[in-house]
């Protein structure tokens, strides 16, 4: 068994989209001879985002095998310092056996939900850094996972990035399930309000906050204070940090509207990537 046979336990194009992503950061990274490049934005160089990478889809592998792994407590906080921790562990810092790792723990992850599914324990939780979730959305926590560090490595590297319209939706399930879990307390404090968030020709959810406690739904909600207009990848860039929201705005990359449209610029900095 192989992970394209995770296709049909999940949704469609997940499986081909996180292999894809794996064999294409392979590509960014093969043939690179100085690992020591820093990455812009992050502490990290091109051979510790690599690493990170190869440790993070090993550990989502046996999370979907049903292993049991803690990591961290689900804070940005203790997240950060267990991804430290497993750095310091491993010493591996070369292109070549990384991009090696990177793809075969990918297909390992796909292979064990395919078993999971096939077997008929596809329906459970697995209890991830980021709570409990079902092994599809662990799928998409993984492709997120590598999105966003993909990206890293090939801004670091002056290649193309792999993130796209068709991928960032097959990120929804994991950021929808992810953002209770990462708002920031002192943002969202006796916050409340209603955002709808709709994807230039794609998806939609509503995101609640009431006194400061938060509610992701997949439908928007009535009469939403404030809808946000929002182009894909600029959208999932936002998401994980990687881009300012005042500069998407300039660009004409987000629009906003409501009774409450000033709502708009404040919305990512009410959570907290990890």
């Amino acid at each position: 068994m192989t992970g394209r046979d995770a296709r049909g336990a999940l949704p469609a194009g997940l499986g081909d989209a996180v292999r894809a992503t794996a064999e294409e950061i392979a590509v960014v990274l093969r043939g690179v001879a100085d690992t020591s490049v820093p990455v812009p934005g992050s502490q990290w160089t091109v051979g510790e985002v690599a690493a990170h990478l190869a440790q993070a889809n090993e550990l989502m592998a046996e999370l979907a095998a049903g292993q049991e792994r803690r990591y961290g407590d689900g804070t940005p906080q203790s997240l950060a310092a267990a991804n430290e921790r497993a750095l310091a562990e491993f010493d591996e810092r070369a292109a070549e056996p990384l991009a090696g790792m990177i793809v075969a723990h990918a297909d390992a992850c796909l292979t064990a939900v395919g078993r999971s599914v096939a077997g008929g324990a596809g329906a459970g939780d697995v209890v991830t850094p980021l709570g409990p979730m079902s092994r599809a959305v662990l799928a998409s926590y993984l492709l997120t996972h590598m999105l966003g560090h993909g990206y890293d490595l090939a801004r670091a590297l002056r290649r193309r990035h792999m993130v796209d319209r068709e991928r960032v939706e097959l990120s929804l399930p994991f950021l929808i399930t992810a953002m209770p879990r990462v708002t920031d307390a002192a943002a969202t404090a006796r916050l409340t309000a209603r955002y709808t968030i709709r994807l230039w020709g794609g998806s939609r959810f509503g995101v609640t906050f009431t006194d400061g406690a938060v509610t992701v739904t997949a439908r928007p909600p009535d009469r939403p204070d404030c809808t946000i207009l929002i182009e894909p990848v600029t959208f999932f860039l936002m998401a994980l940090g990687r881009t300012d929201p005042y500069g998407a705005i300039a660009r004409g990359r987000v629009f906003a509207w409501g009774r409450r449209p000033w709502l708009a610029p404040r919305f990512p900095g009410l959570f907290k990537a990890p």
